[in-house]
């Protein structure tokens, strides 16, 4: 990849990424628990600073396939709140980060936006693979639109998800599911951050923004994707594992957050002219020289900032 297309601070940001990174082993060579590890310890630096909650609090949701810890972010709101929310769900490949990992990020959604967001620490592959995570986001969904929700504060008629990369994917997927057995009015927008819709990329995008000092790759996808699906799984082309597949009507509103220079772009432009064909209220940005997971560069790139005012507007918007 070309890191001179980047923008300046998203190239300093990425430079300082892979600085971090190379004091470590290559990830995909490491056990998984370890790579973690060090994924979490990388990532420290960027959930310092930010806005600061009036309250933070976890519960843990009992699904049919294990506990689900979250994470409920309120920047100020009154009590009893029973605000709107966002559901996020963090990036990682399906396989790395956690709501720690993204912490910050969720604190500058609930800032801006004036909404609650609940952070999910759903279950990693490969563990968990396919669709454990997904079925435990679909029963949260559930949980929250109903008495539970109000307990907690969270308003169940006012919800919306969304989440980065894998977590955009997840995003997606609940919302086929739910839509599909006929409750897709459980949520009101979708907030699609350079999302993972498929399991590939095409050689165009890989061999102009993949390769060597890209922040995502095709090696990377694979790793993430063999990981989340089993090698013999033959889910690649299921619609609920590769939204890119699925039929797309009836969704709610959404908003695509889209980076230049990532290899998954073009299946966030795939996936919003699909939506606009299909008649859901859809719209994206194209943010010049970003990156995947830019971002988490929140603390030092203007262009991370505009993209999450951008976002939490969205969100704000839908849920009023």
């Amino acid at each position: 990849m070309d890191r001179s297309t980047l923008d300046p601070e998203i190239a300093a940001f990425v430079e300082d990424m892979s600085r971090a990174w190379s004091s470590h082993p290559p990830f995909m060579s490491l056990p998984i628990t370890e790579a973690r590890q060090v994924a979490e310890q990388v990532r420290a630096p960027l959930r310092v600073g930010g806005p600061q909650m009036a309250q933070t609090a976890e519960h843990v949701v009992r699904t049919s396939t294990g506990p689900l810890r979250i994470r409920v972010y309120n920047p100020g709101l009154p009590a009893p709140a029973h605000a709107p929310a966002l559901i996020y769900l963090h990036g990682g490949g399906f396989v790395l980060f956690s709501i720690d990992t993204h912490d910050r990020l969720m604190r500058e959604y609930a800032a801006a936006g004036g909404f609650l967001v609940i952070g999910v620490d759903y279950p990693l592959s490969p563990e968990a693979r396919y669709p454990t995570a997904l079925n435990q986001v679909v029963e949260l969904v559930d949980w929250l639109g109903g008495s539970w929700g109000a307990e907690i504060g969270v308003d169940g008629r006012r919800l919306a998800i969304g989440g980065d990369s894998a977590g955009a994917n997840l995003s997606l997927a609940t919302a086929l599911r739910l839509r599909d057995r006929g409750t897709a009015g459980l949520l009101r927008g979708l907030l699609l951050n350079y999302g993972a819709f498929a399991a590939d990329c095409s050689d165009e995008a890989e061999a102009r923004l993949g390769g060597e000092g890209a922040v995502l790759d095709r090696a990377e996808m694979d790793f993430y994707l063999s990981n989340y699906l089993g090698q013999e799984s033959g889910s690649s082309s299921d619609p609920y594992a590769a939204p890119l597949f699925a039929s797309v009507q009836d969704l709610p509103p959404a908003f695509l957050v889209i980076p230049e220079c990532d290899i998954l772009s073009e299946q966030s432009f795939v996936m919003e002219e699909r939506m606009r064909q299909a008649g859901v209220s859809v719209s994206s940005v194209e943010y010049a020289g970003a990156t995947h997971s830019f971002l988490e560069a929140m603390g030092v790139a203007a262009v991370a900032r505009r993209a999450i005012a951008d976002g939490a507007a969205f969100v704000r918007g839908v849920l009023a």
